[in-house]
């Protein structure tokens, strides 16, 4: 069923209300026995690593919730004010031809990876092709100008890492779209991630637009906070010192750092200025690190399983790791 179609349907149920369990009363319910027994939680919790991994999992979820409401409300407003038949205008009818188009349009996003799942979901419904809407979702992520000035300044004496990232990313974007052109199967997505969008005649479009961000909202906000945790504990309890190892390294040195991307989950606004922090590591390995880390972390692979289902994740997300580092060193080797 549609957005529009539980909106209406919603309207027709009548007779008495039934008392229904939600998520919401859930939480409520955790927060209330939290604060009834917060002396003691605060004596269980009180453990230098585990004030390390919060500290580490809120950092994580704050930095990228605005970018999930960002890409949540630039989803429902594609839901509810763009006709599909304009977004297919705007692409080449031939799949293979658009999927350089969408890796481009990526510039015209300014979020990070929490942002673009929810655009790419919502151009599938609105009849976008899947390689074209999955073109989208790894390059927007990696090639808007955000991320591309943040890196400017994280590596302001090394100019063309911003180059080598802007490459990398987006050609790990159009591979990517081109393997599903010719590999993908419809069978491998969730179905309500390609449920058609009826038309919105006789519903408020802005009605439309506050169902179809709330819905998006909540699938998506749950899988951030899962990844949030893996990443929080991975962060924390791996010695640092396992790192400055690899300088001399280049192999191993890549792919930990492709490895640490996955896992890290860092937001792609935020990344470069943790990729220059391991000094002593070529520029290689941290541009495998900058490359791969938009494309799929843990954190990303979590949100594609809420919202393209899990036999999607569990074969997107492998192939992704892999293109993204050929493409990374590829374009190392020459621009570096």
């Amino acid at each position: 069923m549609t957005i529009t179609g539980e909106i209406r349907s919603s309207k027709r149920r009548s007779g008495p209300p039934r008392l229904k369990i939600t998520s919401l009363e859930v939480l409520c319910g955790i927060l209330v026995l939290a604060l009834l027994f917060q002396s003691r939680l605060v004596d269980l919790l009180d453990v230098p690593k585990l004030r390390t991994a919060s500290t580490v999992f809120v950092a994580i979820c704050v930095q990228a919730m605005p970018f999930l409401v960002l890409g949540v409300l630039i989803s429902g407003a594609i839901a509810a004010f763009v006709p599909a038949s304009a977004l297919r205008r705007l692409l080449p009818s031939k799949t293979a031809l658009a999927v350089p188009v969408a890796g481009v349009a990526g510039v015209a996003l300014p979020g990070c990876e929490c942002a673009s799942v929810p655009v790419a979901r919502r151009l599938m419904q609105q009849g976008v092709a899947p390689a074209v809407a999955l073109t989208f979702l790894l390059a927007a992520p990696a090639v808007n100008p955000i991320v591309l000035v943040s890196t400017a300044v994280a590596f302001n004496d090394t100019p063309m890492m911003v180059v080598a990232r802007f490459v990398g990313s987006l050609l790990t974007a159009m591979v990517m779209g081109w393997l599903w052109v010719r590999f993908g199967k419809m069978e491998w997505i969730a179905e309500r991630a390609l449920a058609r969008l009826g038309d919105h005649s006789g519903t408020s479009k802005w009605a439309v637009f506050a169902e179809s961000a709330r819905h998006d909202l909540v699938d998506a906000g749950g899988f951030l906070v899962l990844g949030g945790l893996f990443a929080a504990a991975f962060k924390t309890f791996v010695p640092v010192a396992w790192m400055q190892t690899l300088g001399g390294q280049i192999v191993l040195g890549v792919i930990v750092m492709a490895l640490l991307a996955v896992i890290l989950a860092l937001c792609s606004e935020a990344d470069a200025f943790v990729a220059v922090a391991f000094s002593a590591l070529p520029l290689l390995p941290r541009l495998v690190f900058l490359v791969v880390g938009p494309a799929v972390d843990v954190k990303l692979i979590a949100l594609q399983a809420g919202a393209f289902g899990k036999s999607f994740a569990f074969r997107f997300a492998p192939a992704t790791f892999v293109v993204a580092i050929l493409c990374a060193v590829v374009t190392g080797v020459v621009l570096l």
